[in-house]
Order: C-alpha cells, then sequence, then structure tokens
C-alpha cells in the first residue's frame, strides 16, 4: 500500500510500522521511543528479540539524544561519513529501550543518506528503528515492489525508488578512541581506517556488541543458493542440469537458461545484487547457482551477505 510522507507521519506517531526507502535498503520503521511500536517490527518481521536494531537519525545534533557519549573518534567518522551507508554502535543513554538495544549497553545510530527519509525525520521529529522491511533472514528488499512481496500488499509503503548503494550498511562500534567492524558494508575498513587515524582494535567476544545481519542464515532468497568459489565449478556443476539459475560477475557466456550477469565493479554489483536476487527468486528454479565475487577488500561485503544467503548448516559450500 503505496502512501505519502504526511500519511507515513501520521502512522508513526500513531505507532504504526511504515516502510521506508534508504539508500542501503528498504526499512521496516517504527517510533524508536514507542515500546509498542518497536514490537510490532519484531511481530512484524519475525525477528528474534535478542537482535538490536538500528535507530535513523536526521542528524548528528540527535546522537546525544540516544547516545551518552560521543566521543572524538565517532564525531569524525560521523563527519565524513554521514549521512551515508554507517551504521556507529555507541554507549546508550539509559532511557533508550531495552527492546531497541536487544539488552546490549550500546544503541546502533545512523544519518540515512536519501531524500524522503531524511526530511521525514525531519519533519516527525523521530528516531525510527527501521531493520530491513523483510521477514528475518529472508532477502532484504531495493524496491517498494519487493517490501510489498516479502511482507503483503497491505503494509504501508513510502516509495522512494530504487536503492542507491543497494545492500546494508557498513557497522562499526566504537569505545572511547577504539573502533571495531561489526558488519561489512559500501564504507570498507581501509576508509574507515584513513578517517580514524588507527586501526581497527579487535575485542574479546564478551565485550564486541551485537549487531544485526550476523545470523549465518541471511539475506536468503526462497529458493535455495549454492556458492562456488570459481566460475568453472559452477560451470561444471551446471552442466546438464536445466532447472537451474545462475548469478554471476562479469562479461562472459550464458552457463544456464536463467543467468543474471552483475557488473564487475564491487559498488555496481552492489547496487544490483539484492534486485538480481529477487529477479532470480521468481524464476522458481530449483538453485540458484552464485559464483563468488573475487577475494578482495573491495568485494567482501558482498561476499558476506552472498556467503549467509547460501547458507546450509548441512552442507559445505564449493
Amino acid at each position: 500500500m503505496r502512501i505519502n510522507q504526511a500519511n507515513a507521519i501520521e502512522l508513526l506517531l500513531r505507532g504504526e510500522v511504515v516502510a521506508i526507502p534508504t539508500e542501503t535498503v528498504y526499512g521496516l520503521a517504527a517510533d524508536a521511543n514507542n515500546v509498542l511500536a518497536v514490537a510490532k517490527i519484531f511481530a512484524t518481521k519475525q525477528r528474534p528479540a535478542n537482535n538490536p536494531l538500528i535507530v535513523h537519525i536526521s542528524s548528528t545534533d540527535k546522537v546525544l539524544d540516544w547516545a551518552s557519549t560521543f566521543s572524538p573518534l565517532a564525531q569524525r567518522l560521523a563527519a565524513a561519513f554521514w549521512p551515508g551507508p554507517l551504521t556507529l554502535v555507541l554507549p546508550a543513554r539509559a532511557e533508550v529501550s531495552a527492546a531497541v538495544r536487544a539488552g546490549e549497553p550500546t544503541v546502533a545510530l545512523r544519518v540515512p543518506a536519501h531524500p524522503v527519509t531524511l526530511a521525514l525525520l525531519r519533519d516527525s521529529g523521530l528516531g525510527l528503528a527501521a531493520p530491513s522491511a523483510n521477514r528475518y533472514t529472508q532477502l532484504s528488499p531495493t524496491t517498494a515492489e519487493h517490501v510489498e512481496s516479502g511482507l503483503g500488499a497491505d503494509i504501508p509503503v513510502l516509495d522512494g525508488g530504487a536503492c542507491q548503494v543497494g545492500i546494508e550498511s557498513t557497522i562499526v562500534s566504537v569505545q572511547d578512541d577504539h573502533w571495531q567492524l561489526l558488519r561489512p558494508g559500501m564504507i570498507d575498513v581501509a576508509a574507515i581506517t584513513a578517517i580514524a587515524g588507527q586501526p581497527e582494535s579487535t575485542l574479546d567476544i564478551a565485550h564486541t556488541p551485537k549487531a544485526p545481519g550476523q545470523h549465518l542464515l541471511h539475506y536468503a532468497p526462497r529458493t535455495p543458493c549454492r556458492l562456488f568459489d570459481s566460475k568453472s565449478a559452477l560451470t561444471a556443476y551446471a552442466h546438464n542440469k536445466p532447472q537451474v539459475a545462475a548469478l554471476l560477475f562479469g562479461d562472459g557466456p550464458a552457463i544456464t537458461p536463467r543467468d543474471i550477469h552483475l557488473p564487475a565493479d564491487p559498488a555496481q554489483a552492489a547496487a544490483h545484487l539484492y534486485a538480481a536476487l529477487h529477479t532470480l527468486d521468481a524464476m522458481q528454479a530449483e538453485l540458484i547457482l552464485i559464483e563468488s565475487p573475487p577475494a578482495t577488500a573491495a568485494w567482501d561485503a558482498l561476499r558476506d551477505r552472498l556467503q549467509r544467503a547460501a547458507h546450509d548448516p548441512g552442507k559445505q559450500n564449493d
């Protein structure tokens, strides 16, 4: 159900959920200060309560409404990458809902780089908890149509067109003058290191905050997927299997009757990754064969998403 901004603000202020566009993926948003509204996010997504939510805010001026401290390191990262696809995990104010934090002492914050949602945040005055607008572990949406396909036609959607970045934000935990990568994204470790002025500090597991998107099976189409280390291995497997489909990188000949080739550039490939997987999923093949992206840092975020999409605890990927 498509709605306009005025409708979206009205629904959010009433404690309802609304799917909103960001530059990464569409989020299922609710007032992060309304515990009952936040509960509707978890119910709609069928998401476990021990999984924290990212709070979307309109500017850095709002950080201390949610975080107890905003260290010089965190400020440098925010100045460099906000608005944009970077989430900062910071020490939380005591009054931030435990449901948003999943019981953690931290809160995840982001200023999205999408004009529709930035206007929504400014005009509503709300901080919006907004995980991806899909069922838990399933394929993330990058268009309004994807949201409706995954959550049903009755879900209110503020349509902002196709997402430009196309995969979820980089998540970085900042504690005083230390930082740690919790989820790879299109802002990579090298870019963060350059702004931070120091390398990543790896904390022990007891002190590493929880982050969204870390379930071993995640970002998954309904159609089973299998990940291959090389195009040659994928090609050999696909031989005489007409009911499979394939996701490939770069140019090349057809391997299956249902191939999709993504660009060989990681940023361009990321922008179209989930749309390609949605298209392949709709083809109703028996299996989606996926070529693993190059094993370089520039492809880390895409490789992470595809490894989780193809995770099968009973099998080893090729």
